[in-house]
């Protein structure tokens, strides 16, 4: 920073000098920060410091704080019955959810009915009464419908004329529309799946009877196909709900232990989950190239049915883990969601219900993004229009 001279420093009255010592002060605090990252961005960028500070933070995963080493002897024997209390507790916990396990099985008999009512609706063997047909949309709601919104109910009320003229059946589709709605379950679904599903009528669970080990069943009912000769298919899940006895407090509930599929009935030349490949072969002696075909598996949804068995010592390579790992995550899904609320699924509203969930997290974005925007406006140096050309790499392609 440049000097000042007498004159001017004459001329500053004593308020403008405290200013400009502010500033000197703050830029030399600017220096020292530059200095300091610049130092930091160097050592993070030595492979030999990078791994010496891994190796520590390591070390300090899972250690004690060193508070309870510090405590005397006499108050470490008080928690120690304080542990004792809380391995009780878990027990408790564990007879607590066999009792739940129960009450959900005495409770799916009654949901049993409704469901079945359901899946003679979905499959078009029973037709509702205009009265169970009937759904009161709320007053407000039909006070605010715009002339546009007339428009088009005018338009659906006709494309529904179309469709009774086709007279189809039940509603079709059902299941399938379901599963393409909700992404844990579209993920798994390929092209050549959409035509077996179609002939899916209705998905039941099933529990495991009293004093049976704690278990539940899917069963997917299927009509007369094509593609295999099976009417049900069903996959189980044994559960546990017992403290393990080397780390008691790990328990947060029942936990799925393994699944059995079923095997499927292909019709000859329908197995989905099977594809054929060509493959060219070459003689290393005599040169000459043959084309041999070979069966390999093929990504479907009915892989569902054949999961990877769990040997009895428990242990899995990281593939079947993770294999295992997402199919508890979707029949845990399907029976406590998908089954349940099927219908909600279909019109997608349940998929709504489920999106609010992140509606708080989604508007803090937006007021992030709001306060960006006025940042920009409120700013003197700021031009909209070099913002008119994004940059190459956000152009579409």
């Amino acid at each position: 920073m440049a000097d000042i001279d007498n004159k001017d420093q004459a001329e500053l009255d004593p308020a403008d000098m405290e200013d400009v010592e502010e500033v000197e002060e703050e830029e030399t605090g600017e220096d020292v920060n530059s200095k300091a990252r610049q130092l930091t961005v160097q050592m993070m960028q030595n492979p030999q410091i990078l791994a010496a500070l891994q190796e520590r933070l390591d070390g300090l995963v899972g250690s004690p704080s060193g508070y309870m080493e510090s405590l005397p002897k006499v108050v470490k024997r008080r928690v120690n019955a304080l542990k004792n209390l809380q391995v009780k507790c878990a027990h408790i916990e564990a007879k607590f959810y066999e009792e739940v396990h129960e009450l959900e099985r005495k409770y799916a008999a009654l949901y049993q009915p409704l469901f079945d009512k359901r899946s003679d609706i979905v499959k078009a063997a029973y037709e509702p009464t205009d009265e169970e047909c009937e759904w009161k949309a709320d007053e407000e709601e039909e006070l605010t419908v715009s002339k546009q919104e007339m428009k088009e109910k005018a338009k659906v009320e006709e494309e529904k004329k179309d469709e009774e003229k086709e007279d189809p059946k039940g509603i079709p589709e059902f299941w399938l529309t379901v599963f393409k709605n909700v992404d844990l379950l579209s993920d798994m679904l390929q092209e050549h799946d959409e035509p077996i599903l179609k002939h899916l009528q209705d998905i039941k669970v099933k529990f495991s009877d009293p004093g049976q080990p704690m278990s539940f069943s899917l069963e997917f009912h299927f009509e007369p196909n094509d593609f295999f000769t099976n009417t049900v298919l069903t996959k189980t899940y044994k559960m546990r709900s017992e403290p393990d006895e080397s780390d008691p407090f790990s328990f947060d509930g029942p936990e799925i232990m393994g699944c059995t599929g079923c095997t499927i009935d292909w019709t000859k030349g329908k197995n989905v989950t099977l594809k054929t490949i060509k493959k060219k072969q070459k003689h290393k002696g005599r040169g000459t190239v043959r084309t041999v075909t070979k069966t390999v598996p093929n990504d479907s949804f009915f892989n569902f049915f054949s999961p990877p068995e769990v040997p009895e010592s428990g242990e899995l390579d990281e593939d079947s883990e993770a294999v295992l790992a997402a199919d508890f995550e979707i029949g845990h899904f399907i029976r406590e969601r998908i089954v349940p609320r099927a219908v909600l699924y279909f019109t997608g509203e349940a998929i709504e219900d489920d999106d609010d969930d992140y509606d708080e997290e989604g508007e803090e974005a937006d007021d992030e993004e709001g306060e960006e925007e006025a940042d920009e406006e409120n700013d003197p140096d700021y031009d909209p229009k070099k913002d008119a050309n994004p940059p190459a790499e956000c152009k579409q392609q």
